[in-house]
């Protein structure tokens, strides 16, 4: 299979998981086609999305300005001998396993702050949550995947989360929901400001922002 009906394929896809209305398929629309960017997923799912939608949202995924760029780019890629472009991790998204999916998003939510992205399964054993651009998986195990026992006492960070600012209000407004705290809000000897929360599950998760 060619490189460019590889990228064929992919778009279909995304078309298809549109029609079907799957919530991660709405995070990449928004993610990645600018005219999608403030609506919520289910409006995302709700508005007309074209094949030429999807092509245009895989191009980009592939660092092209639209398809036609694409098309002309995997073209040139297939013939010459340029060394490829350097990759960009542009997201990571960790993930928390717990012991119950209800329970653990409704921390996230009502204490934490963050909104449902979605729910997977029946009975669900996947969700992820977001907050602006930080989201987290959480998915359901029903024997501890790691040692729990040593998380606390060691000191296992399971996911860290990286404030541009805010982060004293962060802490006061966790504070004042009540939140469990591993650790206050403290200066690092390497200069960054960071806590700590400990979730119903003992996953240890830091919220952190640079000197």
């Amino acid at each position: 299979m060619s490189q460019f009906e590889h990228f064929r394929k992919q778009a279909k896809l995304y078309l298809k998981w549109h029609r079907e209305g799957r919530y991660p398929a709405a995070a990449a629309i928004r993610s990645l086609l600018p005219r999608f960017r403030d609506l919520s997923d289910t409006q995302i799912l709700e508005q007309e999305f074209k094949l030429a939608d999807a092509q245009e949202l895989v191009a980009r995924k592939a660092g092209f300005e639209n398809w036609e760029a694409l098309k002309k780019g995997s073209s040139d890629m297939s013939t010459s001998t340029t060394a490829e472009k350097e990759p960009f991790l542009a997201l990571s998204e960790p993930q928390l396993f717990v012991g119950d999916i209800g329970r653990a998003c409704d921390f996230y939510t009502g204490k934490l702050g963050f909104t449902l992205r979605f729910t997977y399964g029946e009975p669900p054993f996947f969700a992820q949550v977001f907050r602006d651009g930080a989201r987290i998986n959480l998915r359901y195990v029903d024997t501890p995947v790691v040692d729990t026992s040593r998380i606390v006492p060691e000191h296992l960070v399971v996911a860290t989360i990286v404030l541009d600012h805010g982060i004293k209000k962060l802490f006061l407004d966790y504070q004042a929901a009540g939140v469990s705290f591993f650790q206050q809000l403290k200066t690092e000897p390497w200069g960054s400001r960071a806590f700590i929360v400990n979730d119903p599950d003992n996953n240890l998760v830091c919220f952190t922002a640079a000197p």
